[in-house]
């Protein structure tokens, strides 16, 4: 009786995404007594769900073989696959394309025309993908896609449109990816999916997103990802990933701190399964990037220490913090060999920008010069709004040290321009105090000083010391005291949301903050605004044009 209790109540907590008590009950249920193979199948996806990788291939391998034993070979075909997918992204493509093969070689026994051929292309198509072979990529995606329509699997359909998606990119058909990638996070967001497939989506799109800086739906994806975590507290295997995603989109908006919280909750409670291993590096890559923005260049030398030991590349980070050390030389062979190894294209576009900047440093103009033009051809074949950034800003500074200061300053305005646009702060910034020199240049100091003044200003609540420094002091900073009491910039947009009657949580989620940094700022804006309330704010910003 214990025992069919147990197995109900597995079954109940895994119904609603209780994966810490489906695993506990489910293996209580299974000591008394051994589960059927379906029931086996919920146990290895709770095991799944909460990072233990070992314990999930383990449980799959014993429904697989329940499943030949009761003569369900179709049900096996698909437990042989999701084992191979699992040593595929564990990086062991010998028991990977092993169980995929065994995946093939059962079907090939019974019925070719069911859904579970689906899932074997699904194995090839991994092949193709590790071999860089995206139109053979694209075939078995599209061909994945159809079986999944055919057979009414919206995990089959999923997989395939991704694929799909990712595959057009590569192959130079940007626009045409991009839609089906956005079509296949629809049906994410809404429900359709099983839980890992769901996971496996959101993570490989994001991830996809960033590497073709489509900065917006980076975004926008790591908003809805960050509430499908929020519904499943327990769920270990994607919140690591989850919180890089949100730090960079954090590091990105300005909210430095917060960043530096998230990177660090990963460390702390998120160690288990391949995923959050493999965001264990990027998370201390990321971590010595803010760390260099804020000048903090001892901490930030041991994270990127720390992400090469774990396997990521540390650079152009390392590279541009030898710079802003001084030691040029060190940063120009570091930038040298890094981008020597990479392959042209989108590959190359993290390191191009910190190439040309170090080799203006150096005095080698034409090789800056020859930098430039390649990330211009990355952007006009890519149509990314942040490439574009970066080539426009690249552009500007080659301008600047070539003397032409009129066409840096065209070129500089959009950099400026499109970095508002992306809501990215201190690249603006930048912009600005790369324009501010290009204005000085020409004689203009009026709009060089404020062009300066609004790059400090934006430094300074940042914490970007060392750009702050960089900065020739050429006019004295002001306070905005003017029409908006003094506020921040990002001051005015909390006050502008509170005005419209959102909570602490929303703006946190809003702006990518945490609500401890809402509160804070909330703080702040009644001791400068003189108010103890948040009705008594409203109204000022209602008074001041904010709203």
């Amino acid at each position: 009786m214990d025992s069919i209790t147990d197995l109900e109540r597995g079954r109940q907590f895994f119904a609603r995404a209780d994966w810490r008590g489906a695993y506990d009950t489910l293996t209580a249920a299974d000591l008394v007594e051994r589960l059927r193979a379906t029931d086996i199948e919920l146990l290895a996806r709770a095991a799944y769900m909460l990072g233990r990788d070992d314990d999930y291939v383990n449980a799959l391998e014993r429904a697989y073989r329940a499943h030949l034993d009761a003569d369900a070979p179709l049900l096996a075909v698909r437990c042989a696959f999701w084992i191979g997918h699992s040593w595929f992204f564990r990086g062991q493509a010998a028991p990977a394309f092993g169980w995929f093969a065994r995946a093939e070689r059962l079907l090939d026994r019974g019925q070719v025309d069911v859904a579970e051929r689906g899932y074997v292309l699904v194995g090839e198509m991994l092949d193709h993908i590790t071999k860089g072979n995206a139109a053979g990529a694209l075939t078995a995606a599209a061909e994945i896609a159809e079986i999944g329509e055919r057979f009414a699997d919206p995990d089959l359909i999923a997989l395939g449109m991704m694929e799909q998606g990712h595959a057009l990119v590569r192959l130079g058909r940007a626009e045409d990816g991009v839609r089906l990638i956005d079509e296949t996070m629809v049906a994410v967001t809404s429900g359709e999916l099983s839980p890992i497939v769901a996971g496996i989506v959101y993570c490989n799109t994001i991830a996809f997103c960033r590497s073709v800086y489509q900065l917006r739906r980076v975004r926008e994806w790591t908003v809805a990802l960050t509430r499908w975590c929020a519904h499943q507290p327990d769920m270990v295997a994607h919140k690591g990933v989850c919180l890089v995603h949100r730090a960079e989109i954090m590091t990105l908006g300005g909210a430095w701190e917060d960043a530096l919280e998230e990177l660090r909750q990963i460390g702390r409670q998120f160690t288990q399964g391949v995923l959050n291993q493999l965001a264990s590096g990027d998370a201390a890559y990321r971590e010595g990037e803010v760390r260099r923005l804020q000048g903090e260049f001892e901490i930030a030398e041991d994270a990127y220490r720390r992400a090469s030991g774990l396997g990521r590349e540390p650079q152009p980070g390392l590279a541009l913090m030898r710079l802003a050390q001084g030691r040029l030389e060190s940063a120009a062979a570091t930038i040298r060999r890094a981008l020597s190894e990479s392959p042209r294209g989108l590959s190359r576009v993290a390191l191009l920008p910190a190439y040309v900047e170090i080799m203006l440093a150096a005095g080698d103009i034409d090789a800056a010069a020859s930098a430039c033009r390649e990330l211009d051809e990355i952007a006009a074949q890519e149509g990314s709004e942040a490439i574009d950034a970066m080539s426009w800003y690249a552009r500007g500074a080659v301008s600047l040290a070539e003397g032409d200061a009129h066409a840096a300053l065209g070129e500089l305005r959009r950099a400026w321009n499109a970095w508002q646009q992306l809501e990215a702060p201190y690249e603006a910034a930048r912009s600005r105090a790369m324009l501010g020199r290009a204005c000085g240049l020409l004689g203009d100091e009026d709009s060089a000083a404020l062009e300066l003044q609004a790059a400090r200003e934006t430094f300074s609540e940042l914490g970007a010391l060392p750009d702050l420094a960089a900065i020739q002091p050429l006019a004295p900073m002001k306070d905005s005291v003017d029409a908006h009491g003094g506020l921040s910039r990002r001051e005015q947009e909390v006050l502008r949301l509170v005005a419209t009657g959102r909570s602490n949580r929303e703006i946190a989620t809003e702006l990518f903050l945490s609500e401890h940094t809402v509160a804070r700022h909330l703080q702040n804006i009644f001791a400068k605004l003189d108010v103890s309330s948040r009705t008594a704010a409203s109204a000022f910003a209602h008074e001041h044009d904010l709203v």
